[in-house]
């Protein structure tokens, strides 16, 4: 049996993360991947959104990793050049009983620490972009976009420059805790026996089920799974704004919200549907809900301008009635299994956050700076 310091498990955006940031630590690193390629899953079905912070609860860990890790994306872009866009992004009243809430937002954010969102009067935001309706807005200056695709790559080289190793078409199959650490059993066309004395599961929609076949694993620290699938929708206009429009927030989202790629088209959603299974289908008839409420935000958008894109889904560790639930990084203080770090419900802003989420794994495993 071969064995190796680390075995991070999943190649999505924040296992690349984890694995640059343990192998540049020095740690041999092997990343075992179910698919063919880097980030095929929930890191390529998302918005490409830079989030500000600007939502999640005081104190949570999606509130520090995503004020810190967007610091870190946007100087970690402008050093490798990979493309994105700091284009920020306008939080929208469409009613006057919304403007109230605008406070509100701010307050929050500010408590997060996202301390340069601007009240806009609707006159100030339609300076901003002529062609949104709006009663007032928040500008959101740090909220931007980025090619996501360019980022996982450059993640990529990096872990394999420090030494880091990848192993697809690689899916985990069982493993069990031992007296030396953990013995993995790895399926696919060429199985394998590997084993390693840290093991992250960094799986996304995958984690939990792998943590259960995990021998030693307590079963009754391991959350439950459920499936938030959220649409996207295209528009086949040209939409007249240069930043991202979100509506205030309604009880269970953040509404139908407008964001664009780097060429400037844009795309809206999610929506959220709560799933029993994994199936990436975009019903064209979920895009007649979405018109009412772009329509109050972008008046002139026309019939039949939107057209069915992709979707995503969420690995969400709580159920539709709470829906609202924070990233869960387990490490050998939580589960008492030393070199184990799971991670469970890395749903938005895992992207934002990514880079933040690699030293915090690294600090529960007790590797530090």
């Amino acid at each position: 049996m071969d064995r190796v310091d680390c075995i991070v498990i999943g190649a999505g955006v924040v296992g690349l993360a984890i694995a640059r940031r343990l192998a540049q630590a020095g740690r041999e690193v092997i990343v075992l991947e179910a698919a063919d390629a880097i980030g095929t899953v929930t890191s390529s079905r998302n918005s490409e959104v830079i989030h500000a912070g600007i939502y999640y609860a005081a104190g949570s860990l999606m509130a520090k990793l995503c004020v810190a890790g967007k610091h870190q994306l946007y100087e970690y872009c402008r050093e490798r050049g990979i493309p994105n866009s700091n284009c920020g992004k306008l939080i929208v009243a469409t009613r006057p009983e919304e403007m109230n809430k605008l406070a509100a937002i701010k307050a929050h954010a500010e408590a997060n620490g996202v301390a340069d969102l601007q009240m806009l009067s609707g006159d100030e935001a339609r300076a901003l972009e002529p062609a949104l309706a709006c009663e007032a807005a928040l500008l959101s200056p740090s909220t931007g976009i980025i090619d996501s695709h360019s980022y996982m790559l450059s993640l990529r080289g990096e872990a394999e420059t420090a030494g880091a190793a990848f192993a697809f078409l690689a899916p985990f199959a069982r493993g069990r805790v031992t007296p030396e650490g953990f013995e993995i059993e790895v399926g696919g066309d060429a199985p394998m026996t590997l084993g390693c004395d840290l093991l992250v599961n960094a799986a996304g929609l995958s984690a939990t089920m792998i943590a259960r076949l995990l021998e030693g694993m307590p079963l009754d620290l391991i959350p439950p799974a459920y499936l938030a699938k959220g649409c996207y929708f295209s528009c086949n206009v040209k939409a007249p704004f240069a930043r991202l429009i979100y509506p205030v927030p309604e009880p269970g989202g953040l509404g139908v919200h407008l964001t664009l790629d780097l060429a400037g088209q844009a795309r809206f959603g999610p929506d959220v549907e709560w799933v029993d299974r994994i199936d990436y289908e975009v019903d064209p008839a979920r895009g007649e809900r979405f018109y009412p409420a772009i329509r109050r935000y972008w008046p002139s958008l026309p019939d039949g301008a939107l057209m069915p894109s992709y979707s995503g889904i969420r690995p969400k560790i709580v159920p539709p009635a709470v829906a609202t639930q924070d990233f869960m990084i387990q490490g050998p203080q939580l589960h008492g299994i030393p070199g184990l770090v799971n991670l469970f419900g890395i749903e938005s802003p895992g992207l934002t956050s990514s880079l933040a989420i690699a030293d915090h794994v690294a600090d529960v495993a007790g590797l530090g700076s």
